[in-house]
């Protein structure tokens, strides 16, 4: 009897520790995926990731699939050879890129037509090609085609689009069968603002048996408030030994109040993208490194951090690096940001096997109050 691919070790409330089995080793959960939207995530290495314990990464198929293209990755020999990245890739199924670009981009039944971002080129996404196209990079986890609608939209939209979403959902299930292959498939869970197509949705996925289920469509500019409320109540919906994923959020605290209510996995572009624009995630609580308080500062960015950064260089020269635009303050400091975020779904993971996991909670909350105070907001 072959084993489960995903494994609960503990549990602590809802928070969940678990092991995902990928085609590329054992995942320990919470887990977080630095974003690599086109086979690199910005400023780091791939032996930087190795060195900060990145077991996973995510890839992006729209963008990988436009440059530079999947049949020339496939040519030479998938996405974790032409990266160099031994850990597990997750790809989206690049669904949120073509929905984004509203004025380039037709929804018909049968998929999305769409013009490239890039030349203007048309092409057409149905939901078999961009499982082709995942397959073709080589993909641990691939996504299915779906629509994630904009904040605001209606009941009637929301409705209408979740029904695409969950004819391409079948269609993908199809095309690809439960055990097909090594690499697994992930359903996703969209539905907008109204819970009862969020119920409808994860009763829908349930019933197909995807490997895991995914929660799209927060974090598209609603209130830090209503996206906690919503994830609430759908993460509780979704079926326990699934492992679950939160798309595209968020913040150090989003992720532990994500944890809280059961969800496993994460991504976003957040840590790297701030650590472009000097804002560092610290166990001390978010710092801007271009402050002019640390243009003299002699301690180290984060006492509590052994990454590269913290373990050799003061604030003050972190400071000096970004205001001088030098290119070496986007590797540091993104190397902290993501370290840092590793570290925050690591230590929520040895506190729910530790059974302390509510105690991790309040700390993070405390620490990181601008975004805990809109828990209560609702």
């Amino acid at each position: 009897m072959n084993a489960p691919i995903f494994q609960i070790e503990a549990q602590d409330g809802a928070a969940r520790a678990g092991l995902l089995a990928t085609p590329h080793g054992l995942i320990a959960t919470p887990v977080f995926m630095p974003v690599g939207t086109v086979a690199s995530v910005k400023a780091i290495a791939p032996d930087d990731l190795a060195k900060m314990g990145a077991s996973i990464i995510l890839g992006n198929t729209y963008h990988l699939y436009l440059r530079p293209g999947d049949a020339l990755i496939k040519r030479l020999g998938g996405l974790h050879r032409f990266a160099a990245f031994q850990g597990a890739i997750l790809t989206d199924s690049g669904g949120f890129q073509v929905f984004s670009l509203k004025s380039l981009r037709k929804i018909t039944s049968a998929g999305v037509e769409f013009r490239s971002h890039l030349d203007g080129s048309k092409h057409f996404f149905t939901p078999e090609r961009v499982l082709e196209i995942q397959g073709h990079l080589g993909s641990d986890i691939m996504m299915p085609l779906d629509e994630c609608v904009p904040f605001g939209a209606d009941h009637s939209y929301t409705a209408k689009s979740l029904k695409l979403t969950l004819q391409w959902a079948k269609q993908s299930r199809v095309y690809y069968p439960k055990g097909s292959e090594k690499r697994l498939l992930f359903g996703i869970v969209q539905g907008g603002f109204f819970q009862d197509l969020r119920r409808e949705a994860c009763a829908a996925m349930s019933d197909m048996d995807f490997d895991g289920l995914a929660i799209g469509g927060l974090s598209v500019g609603e209130s830090k408030a209503c996206m906690y409320k919503h994830l609430a109540e759908t993460a509780c919906l979704l079926p326990q030994e699934k492992p679950h994923y939160l798309m595209g959020v968020g913040t150090p605290f989003d992720l532990v109040q994500g944890i809280a209510h059961g969800i496993d996995m994460f991504d976003c572009v957040l840590p790297t993208r701030n650590a472009r624009n000097g804002t560092l995630y610290t166990s001390l609580g978010k710092i801007n490194i271009k402050r002019r308080e640390y243009a003299e500062a002699e301690e180290c960015l984060d006492p509590a951090c052994s990454c590269y950064t913290c373990r050799t260089f003061s604030r003050a020269y972190l400071r000096h690096l970004f205001v001088s635009h030098e290119l070496l303050a986007l590797r540091l400091n993104s190397l902290h940001n993501l370290t840092y975020y590793l570290t925050v779904v690591r230590e929520a993971r040895r506190a729910i096997l530790e059974g302390t996991f509510q105690s991790y909670y309040a700390r993070m909350a405390q620490l990181y109050f601008d975004d805990a105070s809109q828990v209560d907001a609702e």
